[in-house]
């Protein structure tokens, strides 16, 4: 995966899968609607936003992304968390709703809807079961 490619991977899964909500204050995704594994898989997402918000790379590598991004990243130079800091720093205000997950195995997919600056989008976050957790492997539109 080539330095540009991951920076768009992480740009686009921390720029939709993160939100602050108006005068600064953290909001989560709701995770009350899924059960079961859904349920766990939602909780990995709104950790996941809860930890771009609060710009804490040292938990996006080592809880919140999946193996295969923190090893890209550590292989395009500077580390799993440089690389963040410059993807965090250019966050400005979101909203993200996950509207379903299904769950198969080891592998998840969350339908997400995000809004940036007025502009609403539909994306597809993939997560897998690593070390007892879930954890993003990507994003795409």
């Amino acid at each position: 995966m080539s330095p540009r490619s991951i920076s768009v991977l992480l740009g686009a899964t921390t720029l939709l899968a993160l939100t602050t909500a108006i005068g600064g204050c953290g909001e989560t995704a709701s995770t009350s609607s899924f059960k079961g594994e859904s349920h766990n898989v939602a909780q990995a997402i709104s950790d996941l936003q809860t930890d771009v918000t609060a710009r804490e790379q040292k938990k996006l590598c080592q809880r919140d992304l999946a193996a295969s991004v923190t090893t890209a990243l550590t292989q395009a130079g500077g580390g799993c968390q440089a690389a963040l800091k410059n993807q965090l720093l250019q966050i400005d205000a979101t909203n993200l709703t996950i509207q379903s997950i299904a769950v198969s195995g080891k592998h998840a997919t969350a339908r997400i809807k995000s809004t940036f600056a007025g502009k609403s989008r539909v994306s597809t976050m993939t997560l897998v079961k690593e070390g007892g957790g879930w954890k993003v492997a990507t994003l795409s539109r």
